[in-house]
């Protein structure tokens, strides 16, 4: 559906819309096909106005592991793919803040990296016990400019944003919910997530569509004012030394 790739499965279900990150063999490791595919999704998806509500989640153990190693190990050595990425990267952040309809996360295990940021940039956040948050961007030696940092100043404290960004620590799930990273812990994160997307499903939609977007102004907002420096930070963050030595050695330990 929406001409997606392998990599992102989506069904429908009556208006509402499943959305799966379909690599289970890699963690749901985000590459360069599902990382295109994300970019071209959230507007596409937005235009289907058979669409009411949206539930993503993750295939296998994982919501996603984040950046696929040796697609980060590309990135460091090749400009064009670096530049598409970082065009896409915009357009997954702005495509989040701008979806027309509400978009519930199922974080049904490890979220990490640009996982990390599709759940904070969903609208309601249901998370399995087992499962954790963490932005690790800064460890592998980048900018994280699609990451948590964008969007976790408007959840939480300004101390913690910078502790999680800056160490990449884990967020277990129940922390997540005391700090406001995510609303349930869920025995089930995928159905609890169904059930709440078609509750609001059954509310009158020009209600829903324009009190998400009044909210979502607020994110698009803080999103804009540092989006721009943050990826032109990251570019240059792939090409340094530290970046590629890291990468390196993670590549080397995978094979």
């Amino acid at each position: 559906m929406y001409d997606m790739p392998p990599e992102i499965d989506v069904c429908a279900d009556g208006p509402l819309r499943i959305i799966t990150l379909n690599r289970p063999e890699a963690l749901n490791a985000v590459n360069d096909d599902l990382h295109n595919g994300l970019a071209r999704l959230w507007q596409r998806m937005s235009d289907d106005r058979t669409a009411r509500a949206a539930v993503i989640t993750g295939s296998g153990r994982a919501f996603s592991a984040g950046g696929d190693f040796h697609y980060l190990a590309e990135l460091a050595q090749d400009a064009d793919l670096r530049a598409k990425t970082i065009a896409d990267g915009r357009e997954i952040v702005l495509g989040m803040a701008r979806c027309r309809i509400p978009v519930v996360a199922a974080v049904n295990g490890p979220a990490v990296g640009l996982g990390c940021s599709l759940v904070a940039l969903s609208d309601i956040v249901y998370i399995a016990e087992e499962a954790y948050l963490a932005d690790p961007h800064v460890q592998v030696g980048l900018v994280a400019a699609d990451g948590g940092p964008l969007t976790w100043p408007l959840h939480i404290s300004l101390l913690l944003a910078k502790e999680y960004a800056l160490t990449g620590v884990r967020i277990s799930a129940q922390r997540a919910v005391e700090l406001g990273l995510a609303n349930h812990l869920a025995d089930d994160p995928v159905a609890e997530a169904v059930a709440c997307a078609k509750r609001i499903m059954e509310l009158p939609q020009q209600a829903v569509e324009s009190t998400k977007r009044v909210l979502n102004v607020h994110l698009e907002r803080a999103v804009l004012a540092t989006l721009d420096f943050a990826l032109t930070a990251e570019n240059q963050s792939f090409q340094t030394e530290d970046f590629r030595s890291i990468v390196a050695k993670l590549t080397a330990g995978k094979n």
